[in-house]
């Protein structure tokens, strides 16, 4: 059956030869947790009795991005038009008509499976960027939060960390453009996501560590006056956008306001620490630097971004204005940790021709860098404290099998580097979230039960 997360927990003594701590590497690491929260950090120890012994200890990941109803569509957009022309435009299209008839019962079982494959790969907090909220006629369910409720109770059964976004979306495109048909599902106003959102707080209020934030869609999706309305509903918490993603998008918004989008936000918006600007593909130096003053952090999705033919943001180049940037899964085409961080330096290189641009100085770890990088900044656009394996912080922890033939003989950062760029499947061993134990032997707990319930929904929805 699906788990729930347990209360109350007995205390747990975990045991690692080696384990990433804030201040580096230690080794012989026994961790205390209790409540969900770590409460004590040894270096040097040596096990006790009752300690469960693992591999290698990581803090879990950040997923700062994701759709996870799009998790259902994995590999139905692979065809070619035959005439050259599939982009980011015509696979929207299909993805409108692949919601036409995705229900209440549907996106639960699909974000349960979704979601339980992040936290096989080690995310341990997903970003759920959550635009789907009326029925299939486009009405209101009478509980506006329908379906953000039903990402909350995915998020229970799995036991993954949730920050929930819903977002507000009310145009076509830049100036206002009326809605097509196939946005129904997506669209309000002002009045409406304000009841959206208060409903989603209190059905949020049931899942222990779970975070509200505001999305407006992008800029083509919101006018400046309904944008001044609700970045303010956030309060402290995250403002996450999409933005500047595609060519045409930037053309658009050029033609409608004069300027870039990032420009036009960074000059119309309080953008600042809260604030995620999701993709950022296609932005100037200047733009960069702007996001990097004012501490905002870019959410970059290396495979969907690669799958969609967006383009490469200049991440090298933003890393040296001191920006700071994590990784999220968006499409859900492919989830998996690891694959993201290597598509991000990949990416690089081939725009670079030059290997190992994102490591943060010479002789360093680019494994390391990519991974502490993502974990700083996605801690932090998700509204979490990203403490890492510290006294006083949540109990999410990854494990990774020293038994691995990409592990042997590696210690330290050739560890993380090799997990990254040299491992496949069966790397990870065990996750804990909140001090829960939520993956053992690298499957979820519960895999069986949320795989048959993906497999009814998608053979009904599919045939």
């Amino acid at each position: 059956m699906p788990m729930t997360l347990q209360q109350d927990m007995p205390m747990i003594h975990l045991w690692f030869p080696s384990a990433l701590l804030p201040e580096g590497w230690a080794v012989a690491v026994r961790l205390t947790l209790s409540d969900g929260i770590i409460t004590r950090v040894e270096t040097n120890a040596q096990p006790s009795a009752g300690d469960e012994r693992h591999g290698i200890a990581l803090p879990g990941l950040p997923n700062l991005h994701s759709h996870a109803f799009q998790r259902a569509m994995a590999g139905l957009t692979e065809h070619g038009d035959g005439a050259g022309r599939d982009d980011f435009w015509t696979w929207r299209e299909a993805m409108y008509r692949f919601v036409d008839r995705l229900g209440p019962d549907d996106m639960e079982a699909i974000a349960a499976l979704a979601f339980a494959e992040m936290l096989e790969t080690g995310f341990t907090r997903v970003g759920e960027f959550h635009y789907l909220h009326h029925d299939p006629a486009g009405l209101p369910y009478a509980d506006p939060a329908e379906l953000a409720t039903r990402i909350i109770a995915a998020a229970a059964s799995t036991g993954i960390g949730l920050t929930l976004l819903p977002t507000f979306y009310a145009h076509a495109n830049f100036g206002g453009l009326a809605p097509t048909p196939g946005q129904r599902r997506f669209i309000t106003d002002l009045n409406g996501f304000a009841r959206l959102l208060d409903a989603t707080r209190r059905a949020a209020a049931s899942l222990p560590g779970t975070v509200v934030g505001v999305a407006p869609h992008s800029l083509r999706a919101v006018t400046p006056d309904e944008l001044r309305e609700v970045v303010p509903l956030a309060g402290s918490s995250p403002v996450h956008i999409h933005v500047a993603e595609q060519i045409r998008e930037v053309e658009d918004c050029l033609e409608w306001s004069g300027q870039r989008p990032v420009e036009w936000l960074l000059d119309n918006q309080p953008v600042d620490a809260r604030w995620c600007l999701i993709h950022a593909t296609h932005t100037t130096a200047t733009e960069r630097s702007g996001i990097a003053s004012r501490g905002a952090v870019v959410g970059l999705c290396p495979i969907t971004e690669a799958n969609l033919g967006d383009g490469v943001f200049d991440t090298k180049a933003f890393q040296a204005a001191g920006g700071q940037f994590g990784v999220g899964t968006d499409s859900n085409v492919l989830i998996n940790a690891a694959e993201e961080l290597r598509q991000l330096e990949y990416t690089q290189r081939l725009t670079a021709r030059r290997r190992n641009v994102l490591a943060s100085g010479p002789h360093l770890s680019t494994g390391r860098t990519l991974f502490e990088a993502s974990y700083r900044a996605g801690s932090r656009a998700l509204g979490v404290p990203g403490g890492g394996l510290a006294a006083g912080h949540s109990a999410d922890i990854v494990t990774l099998t020293s038994n691995h033939p990409a592990m042997v003989a590696r210690i330290d950062d050739r560890l993380i580097d090799s997990w990254i760029f040299s491992a496949r499947h069966g790397v990870i061993d065990s996750v804990w979230v909140r001090g829960q134990k939520v993956v053992v032997g690298g499957r979820h707990v519960a895999r069986e039960t949320f795989e048959q319930r993906f497999r009814t929904t998608l053979t009904r929805f599919l045939t």
